[in-house]
């Protein structure tokens, strides 16, 4: 049985949840949580980075991280279902997907700096340039909402949209409301992204 090395919180082991269950596989993979600050936590022996999600395969190897893990999930399931085959969707995928990872990117440094230091420490120019980075995703992606069949770019969009509801109250929805409504049919069509939320 593979093993997924997760926490509650993740977007990008969200991610990897809602793919797995896409695919077919949620019944192949043990949901193992870690604590990535945790110096005892095998996860640092399980990936040097110490970050999750780390796939654990069945012969002791590990994955990760989110994009190899999801890859290596579609490959799993036959290739061609979350990651596209023909290059075009392919590669529009796959940019929603970084788009989507970017998202959470810059909101986890955020919440570092707010919640891991000191307040005299916090440097606002830092918080204010990753929330640039956010706002014009957003921006782009209430332009032009994902559309067609489910793909890693679209759960990987969903789950930085959950992400930033489940940290930041949801304060991008005011001003992205096709983005909320897209977010809305995504919820209602997929149920783990549901089954998944922290």
């Amino acid at each position: 049985m593979l093993v997924l090395r997760y926490s509650p919180a993740s977007p990008y082991a969200r991610k990897v949840r809602i793919a797995a269950d896409l695919l077919g596989l949620s019944e192949r993979i043990e949901i193992v949580a870690a604590d990535a600050a945790d110096p005892a936590d095998s996860l640092r022996r399980q990936n040097p980075l110490g970050k999750i999600p780390a796939l654990i395969l069945e012969d002791g190897s590990a994955l990760y991280d989110s994009r190899v893990i999801a890859e290596y999930l579609d490959h799993l399931a036959g290739g061609g279902w979350m990651i596209p085959a023909d290059p075009s969707a392919r590669f529009a995928a796959l940019r929603l997907q970084a788009l989507g990872d970017g998202v959470n990117d810059a909101a986890l440094l955020i919440r570092y700096e707010n919640f891991s230091r000191p307040e005299a420490l916090r440097y606002d120019e830092a918080i204010a340039h990753q929330q640039g980075k956010i706002d014009r995703a957003l921006d782009a992606l209430e332009a032009a909402p994902p559309a067609g069949p489910v793909d890693i770019g679209h759960v990987s969009v969903a789950c930085a949209l959950g992400y930033l509801d489940l940290r930041f109250a949801g304060e991008w929805r005011e001003k992205h409301p096709r983005l909320v409504a897209w977010l809305e049919k995504f919820a209602r069509a997929i149920p783990a992204f549901e089954a998944t939320k922290a």
